[in-house]
């Protein structure tokens, strides 16, 4: 059995929950088949397996080497990169035309987490070159996709995304890096770009930048924002590389984690390396001046889950490490147990069987909300009807913040766990879950912190059309529990007690009228609503196993019947404290801090 992830876990979820077979129905996947599913699964699980996992330890040990010119990585990051290439994976969801196979994105999401659990530091750079890729696809020219795309699904071109700044992290109104047009139609940008993951490197011919800048003569905050493209190497008419573009490398960010992603920071504009510099690194303008913002968030939405959908795997990892560890080491005896019996398993005793149930119950659950978001994303692009592929947006739209925040925080616990139960030697660095804590700990910052995400939650996506997004929320939820009613009455019924709980609370904290009440509340908000989630999705996936027999089915009904005794009463004294609308991270003196 794979300590990577379970490949019989995905199926249940794919096959058996999701029902992916249904949509080789529609017309854009009707090429393919369960077949072609499980072949994409086998060769990621192969792949991965063959080319990530074996240097992930060297990849964390050995960080990229700056030179004060050029990054240079491990050679094995290279080769499981070109591998990964040959599969078509990079753009496997895109239209065959832009040279995608337009694979489900939740058989996507499904394979590319083998490749994150395996080592997420080489998998991140795929990663930001789908999410750029996507981005090109929907919002850049038809001379820009033809340009970057071709050259990007066959692995030459990696993608990247800039956004933060030195002084200026999330708060994207105040970015300073500005574009300037030129009288050809191009762009010059000035800047410097901060956090940078994959900013440089030789693992390809060229590095895609989607930079964002505030276009000249634009208003102050987010609207004055655009998008460009800024490639590390100018592409020629014929498609071949032209000269340098002005990009500085100033240097490189050391982690504690995903030690293997080069992170930098970049200077658009003077290049150091020339006399006199350039004025200016050449860009180009993708989509409209001023709708910059909007067109990242498609990337960074992107980015978002994939973060989740990292996160998700490196707890599930971890949990199959100290699953495996818990049977195999021997200490102790069970309380009846003579002086001279032989030690049993740890897994025998009552302690680390609570934190394995719980980490299953975390890393299936988070697997699971990664999927269904990817599911929904499906929708959204296929479903029959104009109606139905609205509310798949609407309904995704609040689910991705928590689909980023949930996997981030309780991946991160099952982390944790397995490095308790490997006892001291978990805290070594001779075995992998030191490291898998780790890059871990990366993924709630990265893509937006967990109080972006609780903001952006509470302060927009519930409230938006006048609630109907949390409206579409529960109405899924109910859904389940009406069919669940006669099998799993309890536990349905207290999530409909919680529906009705965050229709009030919801409403009052929108009601206080101060956005900074509501703002200060809304990470216990981001908690509750995804705690509820989460358990709503364990009892969905509980039904899905009825009538079936096996140690496979009984865990999974184990681990729903554990999150609902043991984290969704979690909830309601959250939902109390959300009640009160405290106002006390609002008014507190920050001199007693």
């Amino acid at each position: 059995m794979s300590k990577i992830l379970s490949a019989r876990d995905l199926g249940f979820l794919l096959y058996e929950w999701l029902d992916v077979e249904s949509l080789t129905e529609r017309e854009r996947f009707k090429e393919h088949s369960r077949e072609t599913f499980d072949s994409f699964l086998q060769v990621s699980e192969q792949l991965a397996t063959r080319k990530f996992a074996p240097h992930n330890a060297a990849n964390d040990q050995n960080e990229p080497q700056f030179d004060g010119e050029k990054v240079t990585l491990i050679p094995e990051v290279k080769e499981a990169l070109d591998a990964f290439a040959e599969t078509g994976m990079v753009v496997a969801t895109m239209d065959e035309e832009a040279g995608g196979m337009q694979l489900p994105s939740c058989v996507q999401r499904a394979c590319f987490m083998w490749f994150q659990a395996a080592n997420i530091g080489t998998a991140s750079y795929p990663l930001l070159t789908t999410a750029a890729a996507n981005l090109l696809d929907a919002h850049a020219s038809e001379e820009l996709r033809e340009t970057f795309l071709p050259p990007i699904a066959e692995g030459r071109y990696s993608g990247i995304m800039c956004l933060s700044e030195p002084d200026v992290g999330s708060s994207l109104g105040d970015v300073t890096t500005r574009g300037v047009r030129q009288d050809d139609g191009s762009y010059r940008v000035f800047g410097t770009k901060m956090w940078i993951s994959g900013g440089e490197h030789d693992l390809n011919e060229n590095i895609v930048a989607l930079v964002l800048a505030r276009y000249e003569g634009g208003p102050q905050g987010v609207r004055g924002l655009s998008l460009y493209l800024v490639p590390k190497y100018l592409v020629n008419p014929d498609g071949s590389l032209g000269e340098r573009n002005a990009i500085t490398l100033v240097g490189v960010n050391h982690k504690m984690g995903w030690r293997g992603t080069v992170n930098t920071v970049l200077q658009f504009g003077d290049d150091k390396r020339q006399p006199g510099g350039r004025p200016g690194a050449v860009g180009y303008l993708v989509g409209e001046e001023g709708g910059g913002l909007a067109a990242m968030f498609h990337m960074m939405n992107d980015a978002r889950i994939g973060v989740g959908a990292g996160a998700a795997a490196l707890g599930y990892t971890a949990y199959l490490h100290a699953l495996e560890y818990a049977r195999e080491r021997t200490q102790g005896r069970s309380r009846n147990s003579k002086p001279n019996d032989p030690m049993v398993p740890i897994i025998e005793h009552a302690d680390v069987r609570r934190m394995l149930l719980a980490s299953k119950s975390y890393v299936e659950g988070a697997v699971a909300l990664v999927l269904y978001a990817a599911r929904v994303l499906d929708d959204e692009a296929t479903a029959a009807t104009p109606e139905e592929r609205a509310q798949a947006t609407l309904l995704l739209d609040v689910l991705t913040p928590m689909v980023k925040h949930w996997p981030s925080q309780y991946g991160m616990v099952a982390n944790d766990h397995a490095i308790q139960v490997h006892g001291g030697y978990g805290y070594t660095r001779e075995f992998p879950v030191e490291q898998f804590f780790r890059d871990q700990r990366l993924n709630p910052i990265h893509e937006g912190t967990t109080g972006i995400q609780g903001r952006d939650l509470l302060g927009r996506k519930v409230a938006m059309q006048d609630g109907a997004g949390l409206t579409l929320l529960l109405s899924k939820i109910r859904d389940t529990t009406s069919r669940a009613a006669g099998s799993h009455p309890q536990w349905a019924s207290s999530l409909d007690a919680l529906c009705e709980r965050f229709e009030t609370v919801t409403r009052e904290l929108h009601g206080v009228g101060d956005p900074d009440v509501t703002q200060a509340n809304s990470t216990v908000y981001l908690e509750a609503l995804g705690h509820t989630v989460v358990a709503w999705l364990w009892l969905d996936m509980a039904l899905a196993t009825e009538g079936k027999d096996g140690d496979f089915y009984e865990g999974k009904r184990l681990a729903a019947q554990y999150f609902f005794a043991y984290e969704l009463p979690k909830v309601p004294p959250m939902l109390d404290l959300l009640a009160t609308k405290s106002r006390m991270l609002v008014d507190l003196d920050d001199r007693v801090l």
